[in-house]
């Protein structure tokens, strides 16, 4: 398969809500975070895993789109909520996300490659002040309760989140190929990024966390070989 270009998208990517995804603490402290967001191990600054993103914008198209797996010659429906391995010529999940684990496929490597996005400089400022100010660990901190109805007794519980209005430049990348549909593999990226801005990211979406928008701020082609910039149409 040869390569033709590389699409690169440039965006914004705004938490319109909270937004929390869970890192891990190997030992707690005194009075430390018991449910701390992920954060980078040097910086400490919170940021967005790639995977968190890539895995639910397959999860979403997966469920719009109809995700088909291939038993005995015939497509049977998606089951126990694995993501599609078909590998089939016809699945676009699997050309553009990767067939799942599944070794014996035609398609080459997966299509599309999404970066980890990190703090805006702006927001790196603000959540720095915000530390400085209240004392707060680049974040802020929910309490919520876990209510027995049968004892009428409220167990509570804090979660650190990324506060609302933060903004991380992200970057995703289409790896366009020979025989490729290119104009169906951007639409349906953009899909993708649409359905996560009417759905959520990360935990807690059904109690109003991980809301997101997206502004795109650059898109760029380049040519693989020379990786000079290409003229958009």
């Amino acid at each position: 398969m040869k390569l033709n270009k590389f699409i690169q998208v440039q965006a914004i990517m705004k938490c319109e809500t909270g937004l929390r995804i869970g890192g891990s603490n190997e030992s707690i402290e005194i009075g430390g975070v018991d449910n701390p967001i992920i954060r980078d191990p040097i910086s400490g600054l919170p940021y967005v895993p790639g995977s968190s993103l890539k895995g639910k914008m397959r999860s979403l198209l997966e469920s719009i789109y109809g995700r088909f797996e291939t038993k005995e010659g015939k497509r049977v429906e998606r089951r126990n909520g694995q993501p599609c391995g078909c590998a089939a010529r016809f699945c676009t999940v699997c050309k553009v996300f990767g067939p799942h684990k599944n070794p014996r496929h035609h398609l080459g490597p997966s299509r599309l490659i999404v970066r980890d996005a990190h703090l805006t400089k702006e927001w790196e400022e603000k959540l720095s002040q915000l530390q400085l100010e209240k004392g707060l660990n680049l974040a802020d901190y929910k309490w919520e309760n876990t209510i027995d109805r049968i004892k009428m007794s409220a167990t509570p519980r804090g979660l650190e989140r990324v506060p609302a209005g933060t903004e991380f430049t992200v970057e995703f990348v289409l790896k366009v190929y020979d025989g490729d549909d290119e104009q169906e593999m951007i639409e349906f990226f953009a899909h993708g990024l649409k359905l996560l801005e009417h759905d959520y990211l990360g935990g807690s979406g059904s109690r109003g966390y991980g809301k997101v928008s997206f502004n795109f701020i650059k898109k760029l082609q380049k040519d693989a070989k020379t990786l000079r910039e290409l003229e958009l149409v």
